[in-house]
């Protein structure tokens, strides 16, 4: 059975995980500690993790959002942006991600309902200590995604792959 909670004391424990979604350690650890972690697992195997942090007035942004290898392409990952919209609608008016101009992760988003709202110009080169490579594209700008939440808990109407 698929459970979701909020991990509040070892993050950590999930730094392997969280690497997949951002690939660099100390990024992660800029956000973590500020942010809140959410897990979905089922039958005790993690399935996904997702870092969300309080940007002020009203919006929401992922920071991090990974799945496991074993579940990926599953629904897995648009499950967990639901449970993140569920959990927060009412208190936030608005949810934010930001990545990498890649062909993994654009479509996703897109398919999730998020729309383009913005370009952060060079980030992946300022910010990473190392090239960034996606699906064969070494990426440099941030592609900024947003969604308005629902007003009430409860108002995500999308269905769920199952497991």
């Amino acid at each position: 059975m698929i459970k979701f909670f909020e991990e509040t004391k070892d993050k950590k424990r999930y730094m392997d995980l969280l690497l997949i979604g951002d690939e660099q350690e100390d990024m992660i650890l800029k956000y973590l500690s500020r942010g809140r972690l959410f897990v979905m697992e089922n039958d005790d195997n993690v399935i996904a993790v997702c870092v969300v942090t309080d940007e002020g007035n009203g919006t929401l942004e992922i920071k991090n959002i990974a799945v496991s290898p074993v579940f990926r392409r599953s629904g897995c990952g648009k499950r967990m942006i639901s449970f993140i919209e569920n959990e927060f609608a009412g208190s936030f008016r608005r949810l934010t991600v930001g990545t990498g101009d890649s062909p993994l992760t654009v479509p996703f988003y897109e398919h999730c309902g998020f729309i383009r709202s913005g370009v952060i110009k060079n980030f992946f080169i300022d910010n990473y200590d190392h090239p960034i490579i996606e699906a064969g594209v070494k990426l440099c700008d941030m592609i900024c995604f947003e969604k308005e939440l629902p007003d009430k808990y409860g108002t995500v109407s999308e269905g769920f792959a199952e497991i």
